[in-house]
């Protein structure tokens, strides 16, 4: 269930950019960036760039995540960022995808599901990446 998660928070992580504000002047490569810059990471192009993630990026592939995070990322701290990075990352992380991995349980637990053969696959960015119409599934009873 976590390569899924983790999937999902890939191709659809809950912001699509990560603002931070330099508090001193830093070095990033050959760029000298002078204090009190705001950077924008854009976190949605990151999870989808074919250098990182392969050519077939735009793809959902669990399978990515069969060995952990690390594996997955090639140790590149900054390749998966749904929740942010270092010190400043969401204090709520854990418990998001603990209560995900509980609510799917208990879907999965219950009903079989299909997607609704209307679905359209279509999501949209705002301040978070949803689905355009909504996820039109059926739900199925044991």
């Amino acid at each position: 269930m976590s390569m899924i998660i983790n999937e999902s928070l890939r191709l659809y992580p809950p912001l699509v950019s990560i603002a931070r504000k330099v508090g001193r002047v830093v070095r990033l490569g050959n760029l000298i960036v002078p204090a009190n810059v705001e950077l924008f990471i854009p976190s949605l192009a990151i999870h989808h760039e074919p250098q990182l993630w392969g050519q077939d990026a735009h793809l959902f592939k669990p399978e990515r995540f069969s060995e952990g995070i690390a594996k997955a990322t090639e140790n590149n701290i900054a390749a998966f960022l749904p929740f942010g990075l270092g010190p400043r990352n969401c204090v709520g992380m854990d418990y998001a995808t603990t209560e995900a991995k509980i609510a799917l349980s208990m879907i999965l637990q219950r009903y079989p599901f299909t997607l609704s053969p209307g679905y359209v696959h279509s999501p949209v960015q705002y301040i978070t990446v949803r689905p355009h119409h909504g996820v039109q599934v059926i739900l199925h009873s044991l």
